[in-house]
C-alpha cells in the first residue's frame, strides 16, 4: 500500500526510501551486536564497544530522519525483517577481532553509501530536486566522512 496522496511523491521514490530506512536499521542493529561483543566481560574493550554503540545510534538517527521525510512527502513507511546480523565475520582467526570488526564496519558503511547513491539517482530520475537535495545535504557528505 502506498499513499503518495500529496501528488508530489513518486511511488518508486517511496519504495527506495523504505529500503534505505530498513538498511539504516540493519546497520544500527549490526553495530549494536558488535558493541555488545566488545562489552562482554571476556572481551572488555569498552572504548571499542562505545564506538560501535555510537555508530548504532547514528544509523538509527538516519533511519528516523528518513521516516520523517517519508511521512512529510506523503509516503507510507514499511519495515522489513532485519536479516544477516551476526558476528560470523569474527571467524577469520588470521586477524584480531578489533581489526575484523573495523573491516566489517567499513564494508557496512560502503554498502550504505552505495545505497544512498541509488536513492539519490531516483530523485534525479523523477526530476525531484528537493529529494536529491535532501539526500545530498543530510546523508552523502556525512557518509563520505564516515568512510574516511
Amino acid at each position: 500500500m502506498t499513499s503518495c496522496n500529496l501528488g508530489n511523491w513518486n511511488t518508486e521514490c517511496e519504495s527506495v526510501v523504505n529500503k534505505q530506512i530498513n538498511l539504516e536499521f540493519w546497520a544500527s542493529y549490526q553495530y549494536d551486536l558488535m558493541a555488545s561483543y566488545f562489552d562482554r566481560s571476556t572481551v572488555g574493550l569498552k572504548n571499542i564497544s562505545e564506538f560501535f554503540k555510537k555508530s548504532s545510534n547514528e544509523e538509527r538517527e538516519h533511519a528516523h530522519k528518513l521516516i520523517e521525510y517519508q511521512n512529510k512527502r506523503g509516503g507510507v513507511v514499511k519495515f522489513f525483517d532485519i536479516k544477516n546480523v551476526s558476528l560470523d565475520y569474527l571467524k577469520d582467526k588470521g586477524k584480531n577481532d578489533v581489526l575484523l570488526s573495523f573491516e566489517k564496519a567499513l564494508e557496512m558503511e560502503q554498502t550504505v553509501y552505495k545505497s544512498l547513491l541509488l536513492v539519490h539517482s531516483y530523485g534525479e530520475k523523477y526530476t525531484d530536486p528537493q529529494f536529491t537535495d535532501f539526500i545530498e545535504g543530510e546523508y552523502l557528505e556525512e557518509q563520505v566522512s564516515a568512510l574516511n
